[in-house]
Formats: C-alpha cells, sequence, structure tokens
C-alpha cells in the first residue's frame, strides 16, 4: 500500500514484457468457435459455451504460446487467434474482443456452474456479484478453473477489462491477503453475519431459547431431545451450495446450549470463510494465472489493484474518454455535431454508456490506465483508445 499504483503498473508492464515467451517467428495458435453451438438464448449445455470450446482447444496448446508482449498499437499482439465458423470477420481485435465479453457472460450465468451469485445478493446487498462456488471440484471442473486463471492473464497481457463481478474476497484470496473475519463474511452473506451476530450477542438462557424459538419457526431449529417441546439447535448449517454440513462430529446429534452457543457461533463463522477462499479452487485458478503472468507480480498488488488492473471500471468516465479521443481530418472538438455526440453521451446512464463501447469496440469497459495520460505517444495504445472520430466517407449530403 505504500507504492503508487502507477509505479506499479509499470513495473508489472516492464516484467510482463520482459517474460513474454512467443517470439516473433511463431504464429499465433488460433481456434475456431462455433456460434451456433450456443444458440437459443439460455445456452443449452455447458460445453457448448465458447468458454468450454476455448478451454478444450487451447488444453493442447503449451502455455509459453499464450505468454505474449502488452498489447499497444492499432494492430496488437493477442494471446491467440479466433476464427468464427461461418462468419467473415476483418482484424483479429475484434473477434478477440467479442469472446472475451461473452466468456464473462457465459461465466456469470446458469450455464456454467464456475461461479455463484453471491447469498447477499438475494437481500439486494451487492447485486449482481459473484464468488468462486465452493464444492469438492472434479478434474474437469479443475482444468475449466486453470483455463479461467489463464483468461485473466490473457486480460492483462492484451489489456482488454473483463466484465467481471467478482466479490473482494475472491480478489483478496487471489493477491494471498487473508479475509476479514466480520467485512468478508458481511459482504458476501450477511443474512449469516447476522444470524453469527444474535447468538454471540445473548446474554441469557432466556434469550436463547427464544432465539431457538424464531429460528424453529424458519424450520432450522429440532426439538430438545431433554424437552421435547422446547426448540434447540444442532451443530449444523447449510453451507453455501445449500447442503446441511454438520459443523463437527456427530453435529447432527448435538444440541446448542448456553455452554456451547459461542463454539457453534465461531464454527458457522469459519465454514463460511474455508467456503470463501474455496483452496482447492483458488489454487486450479492461481495455476492458470500463473502459467501467462508470473505470480510474484500479486505481491505487490492490493486486491483492488489486482481487480483494476484484470477488470478495469464498472463505470465509463466520459472525461477520461474525451482526454483520449483524435478527431480526424478537417473536423475540430468544436464542430457542431461533434459538441451534438458528447452532449448526448453526457444524458447516457452508465448502461447505456457501456452499450456505447460494446458497440463501437466490442467490449463493455474501458481500462483504468492509460500510457499517453503520462505523455506516451498514442500508438502505444489498444482499442479503445484513442476514440477516432472521423468524417464521412462520402461528400453527398449533409
Amino acid at each position: 500500500g505504500l507504492i503508487f499504483y502507477d509505479t506499479k503498473v509499470t513495473v508489472m508492464n516492464r516484467v510482463l514484457n520482459a517474460t513474454v515467451q512467443r517470439t516473433a517467428d511463431h504464429a499465433a495458435p488460433e481456434i475456431t468457435l462455433d456460434p451456433l453451438e450456443i444458440v437459443g438464448g439460455e445456452i443449452r449445455a455447458s460445453e457448448n459455451s465458447y468458454f468450454c470450446q476455448a478451454a478444450r482447444q487451447l488444453g493442447c496448446v503449451p502455455s509459453s504460446q499464450l505468454c505474449v508482449k502488452l498489447a499497444s498499437g492499432g494492430d496488437p499482439t493477442y494471446a491467440f487467434n479466433i476464427r468464427f465458423t461461418g462468419e467473415e470477420v476483418h482484424g483479429t481485435s475484434g473477434s478477440f474482443r467479442h469472446f472475451l465479453w461473452q466468456v464473462c457472460k457465459e461465466l456469470q450465468s446458469s450455464s456454467l456452474s464456475l461461479l455463484l451469485l453471491c447469498p447477499s445478493s438475494a437481500v439486494n446487498k451487492n447485486k449482481g456479484k459473484f464468488i468462486l462456488t465452493p464444492s469438492p471440484i472434479t478434474y474437469g471442473e479443475e482444468q475449466l478453473l486453470h483455463f479461467f486463471g489463464q483468461l485473466l492473464g490473457i486480460a492483462i497481457r492484451a489489456d482488454v477489462p473483463l466484465p467481471l463481478d467478482l466479490l473482494p474476497s475472491f480478489w483478496k484470496t487471489l493477491v494471498g491477503e487473508p479475509l476479514d473475519p466480520d467485512l468478508d463474511l458481511q459482504e458476501a452473506d450477511i443474512l449469516t453475519y447476522n444470524y453469527v451476530k444474535k447468538f454471540e450477542n445473548i446474554n441469557d438462557e432466556t434469550e436463547l431459547e427464544a432465539l431457538c424459538a424464531e429460528i424453529a419457526s424458519q424450520h432450522l431449529a429440532t426439538e430438545s431431545p431433554d424437552c421435547p417441546n422446547k426448540p434447540c439447535c444442532k451443530f449444523t448449517y447449510p453451507s453455501l451450495t445449500g447442503e446441511e454440513v454438520e459443523l463437527c462430529p456427530r453435529g447432527r446429534h448435538i444440541p446448542v446450549g448456553w455452554e456451547n452457543k459461542d463454539v457453534y457461533a465461531a464454527a458457522i463463522r469459519s465454514l463460511r470463510l474455508r467456503e470463501l477462499q474455496t483452496p482447492e479452487c483458488m489454487t486450479a485458478v492461481r495455476a492458470g494465472l500463473g502459467s501467462i503472468i508470473p505470480l510474484q507480480l500479486l505481491t505487490t498488488l492490493t486486491p483492488l489493484e489486482m481487480e483494476l488492473r484484470t477488470c478495469g471500471l464498472p463505470y465509463i468516465n466520459l472525461e477520461f474518454l474525451k482526454a483520449h479521443t483524435m478527431y480526424q481530418v478537417g473536423l475540430m472538438e468544436t464542430d457542431q455535431h461533434i459538441e451534438f455526440f458528447w452532449s448526448a453521451l453526457e444524458m447516457f446512464t452508465q448502461e447505456e454508456l457501456c452499450k456505447f463501447i460494446k458497440f463501437a469496440c466490442n467490449q463493455e469497459r474501458i481500462p483504468f490506465t492509460c500510457p499517453c495520460k503520462d505523455g506516451g505517444p498514442d500508438t502505444a495504445h489498444v482499442p479503445p483508445y484513442p476514440m477516432k472520430i472521423a468524417p464521412p466517407d462520402g461528400a453527398a449530403g449533409t
């Protein structure tokens, strides 16, 4: 936290360019995607998704072939080229950015089960934010998580921000920072956080009985074995994926009482934090990321900086875009139609601005940093910088 973000980015970029493994005499790997496989609105089966189609084909490509220099200029080098079956696409940039956008959409839909909507979003907190699905993983899922990690690294080298909405706990675990037992639990699952707090703040046995009765009315408790009519909780709790988990050996048979209520609350808290860290899933993601960029770089970044470098900002800053716009032959910023253009954009909502960026350059977000803001040449950019506004092609008409 003592180093400026721009300084870190400069070092990071130098390291990324020094660890390039695919040289100019090697052709870029090419994958073929079939858009018809995913037709039908909701994706029919996860194997048909762009994500799985790409994972299958790139699984045979050595990761060294995906380690390219940082994208720059009008025709940047990307980790791989994409050909869409039956579509005539010119250039590599548009299809590559469209692929990354589509993949993020798939990851945050019900078609792939790698990410899970955080429980807090059910009560309008952190709405639309995701976490890694915490469950034992199969070999196939491990391969997909490895590819997900590779995509994070590929996006960093390509300087294309991924429109992913992941909770801070994901980025903390990725850069190796410990989770905050209070804050991160509250962010991810506020209902469980409140539930734990109720048990931690009980003052006497009467309050405990009242709380158990309240929980019993929500079908979370059973009757006490000693007093058949007295409700009590057992040492079990639902996992994030909905299965009932025993919080200790034989937890189903251990009632929660005054003497062990704090142990119960602590056990629920540690269950959730373990699920948020998902060690085996995160190991696969980090392994994938580490095959594209050196993992030592992550130790200098804060979780927020890692998110900004990978996903950019979820909102479009118009002033920033204006500062990085070029007007071609004969056009000036003071032309009436240019002024109309900017005032129209100023009336857009953030959602509409994202759609405008998507229309203009096939990505929903703009990178957080920009070389020319520090006096670097404009040619160093990958789209959408600089945005170019050109005169009309034909002279006829107004």
